[in-house]
């Protein structure tokens, strides 16, 4: 169904690591599996904070200089040796996060927000939090606005990360993407089928799809902002 669009600016889509590099004015990192998903859940379990780095060596520097932090991160999908847990929604707990400072590293969503050097501003995005985002940009209305589809591994492109791109675009322009929860559950026999492969349930359990495909469950935006210790993102309430 149509409605008054909630946003007219120019709005740009972007694709990987290299089209992070290319955003301008307020730019949404987009990651449906995992990352962004997963640093919405980490909120919602209690983290008081999450600051995404690029690599493994500054994680573990940051890790050095914040006792007591968390270590979050995957490279090929899997837990990286030594951290407390990898890039996946359904390991985590609420016991093992509320009240803790997270430091999160991955091979795609958090590469996205350290290469955006030209964003005005920077929000990460996902299915789980997509109607947030566009109620976040319909009031701060910027200049331009661009949606960066991480993909897979920030190299190559991913359903997933497409489709939140252009479920977002559609509520900004007033016309609901209607059949989002159809589309969302096909990504079983397309971007998300690694989600159902016996062989790689250790990587990447079936709950993880599920968890991820969910729609605007989380009534709150990530704002990424920055400090003398590097990135972080601040819960901003709708």
């Amino acid at each position: 169904m149509m409605s008054e669009p909630l946003y007219t600016r120019p709005i740009r889509t972007f694709h990987l690591i290299e089209g992070a590099k290319q955003a301008e004015g307020l730019c949404v990192i987009i990651d449906v599996f995992r990352a962004i998903s997963l640093e919405c859940c980490l909120y919602d379990l209690g983290a008081s904070l999450v600051r995404p780095v690029g690599s493994v060596e500054d994680t573990l520097a940051l890790h050095s200089r914040i006792p007591g932090s968390l270590l979050i991160g995957e490279r090929g999908g899997a837990k990286i040796e030594g951290f407390d847990y990898g890039n996946s929604p359904s390991s985590v707990t609420r016991e093992g996060i509320a009240g803790r400072v997270v430091l999160h590293t991955t091979s795609a969503g958090t590469q996205g927000i350290v290469n955006a050097v030209h964003a005005d501003e920077i929000l990460t995005g996902s299915l789980v939090n997509a109607a947030a985002v566009a109620a976040y940009i319909a009031k701060r209305q910027p200049e331009q606005v661009s949606l960066v589809c991480m993909g897979n591994a920030g190299i190559a492109p991913a359903q997933e990360d497409e489709l939140c791109a252009a479920y977002i675009e559609s509520l900004l322009r007033g016309q609901p993407m209607e059949d989002i929860a159809r589309r969302a559950a096909a990504l079983q026999q397309g971007g998300g089928a690694h989600f159902f492969d016996p062989a790689q349930q250790h990587i990447y359990p079936e709950a993880d799809f599920h968890f991820c495909i969910r729609r605007d469950v989380y009534p709150f935006v990530l704002r990424v902002e920055k400090d003398e210790l590097g990135f972080f993102s601040r819960r901003i309430d709708l």
